[in-house]
């Protein structure tokens, strides 16, 4: 058992294996009191979603948004305890379907760790990273609950697939809390949770992975690294250590990248990027190689340069003419929405709304539905 893996039912029977070694090697018990009222994050009650480095189990490292920790607790109180963020970490605390807002900033006290007054009875907590893997990371190291009270393994969500979107500020959900202006100082306002690959995969039912870099290219890009760098790292950075693909097996991958070649070179008066083409054939060939039953869905649009763009239109269309000429599991999608800011939750909403129709359609989707 791995984990970053997902509780799906496969993963679930690994889960309880791995709790009955824990229980024969004399390791705590995956439900019952909780020694001293901590549950530390190594304890196998908790369950991870998403890419997380778990080299260290006492402190697992959440990276990139959407990551996901679950654990069902009992008593009036909790408390969240983290090391200290990289640079800005802001996650979604759920107490039962109650949400509310954990702030991590370096140098800083931590912000809405703290809950009381929560009642009788089972809690579920669900802690979802909002803010991408790009503008901080932190270490997880457990939970205080009320002394003597219970702590369990949580109850399965029962995702239906998996679905894992690649991308750059569109698909991390930047900015889309914001107002009439984009702004980077301040990234509580930037809610993965509420971006459209989040609000289409919570539609039908899947388990969500969200890899993608505020201002990333293909060839090109606001941002250091490619996507061809990342996609299929651990840290969003170059040279990082790779995520093994058995670790977690994605049914869906929806791949949107352009934006920032086009707008970059555009503010530079450069010309569009003669490499793009190419390097995201070899990107989709290199995601095929890793995922080879996977559908690989490749999108376009969101903002500017994706829905009007045609130095991006010819190059995005012809890499994807390539690709599905040599791949019977790759196809596309247009989105018909776009904005000329960064797309607020209202936009995202829209879009999420046309992928999900559309998915809703197609042949390859029947056997999840």
């Amino acid at each position: 058992m791995t984990r970053r893996n997902a509780p799906r039912p496969l993963l679930r029977a690994a889960l309880s294996a791995a709790i009955l070694l824990a229980a024969l090697a004399g390791c705590r018990a995956p439900s019952g009191r909780a020694a001293g009222g901590f549950v530390a994050a190594s304890d196998p009650r908790f369950v991870f979603e998403g890419r997380v480095d778990d080299a260290d189990r006492a402190a697992p490292v959440l990276i990139w948004q959407a990551s996901r920790v679950r654990i069902d607790f009992e008593g009036q109180t909790l408390a969240l305890r983290f090391a200290e963020a990289s640079d800005q970490c802001f996650l979604n605390a759920d107490i039962d379907g109650r949400t509310s807002l954990v702030e991590l900033r370096r140098g800083r006290p931590a912000q809405g760790v703290a809950f009381s007054g929560l009642g009788a009875g089972r809690h579920s907590l669900v802690l979802f990273k909002r803010s991408e893997a790009s503008a901080g990371t932190v270490a997880f190291l457990g939970i205080d609950v009320s002394p003597g009270a219970g702590a369990w393994a949580p109850r399965s969500p029962g995702y239906r697939l998996a679905m894992e979107f690649i991308g750059d500020s569109i698909t991390a959900g930047a900015c889309d809390e914001d107002g009439a202006s984009d702004q980077w100082d301040d990234r509580r306002s930037h809610n993965n949770a509420l971006s459209y690959g989040a609000l289409a995969s919570g539609a039908l039912g899947a388990d969500y992975r969200d890899i993608a870099v505020s201002g990333m290219g293909v060839a090109a890009g606001w941002a250091s690294v490619r996507a061809g760098e990342v996609w299929d790292a651990l840290y969003p950075r170059a040279g990082s250590t790779k995520e093994n693909p058995a670790d977690w097996t994605p049914d869906v991958i929806l791949v949107n990248l352009g934006e920032n070649d086009d707008s970059f070179t555009r503010a530079h008066q450069q010309p569009f990027p003669a490499g793009y083409t190419q390097g995201y054939v070899d990107l989709v060939v290199a995601i095929r190689r890793a995922h080879p039953g996977a559908r690989i869905v490749m999108l376009r649009g969101g903002m500017f340069g994706g829905a009007k763009s045609e130095r991006l239109r010819k190059a995005w269309d012809s890499a994807v003419a390539q690709v599905e000429a040599a791949d019977p599991l790759a196809s596309h999608f247009v989105f018909a929405h776009w904005t000329s800011n960064h797309p607020r939750v209202e936009d995202h909403r829209a879009m999420a709304g046309e992928l999900a129709a559309w998915l809703r359609g197609q042949p390859f989707m029947r056997r999840f539905l």
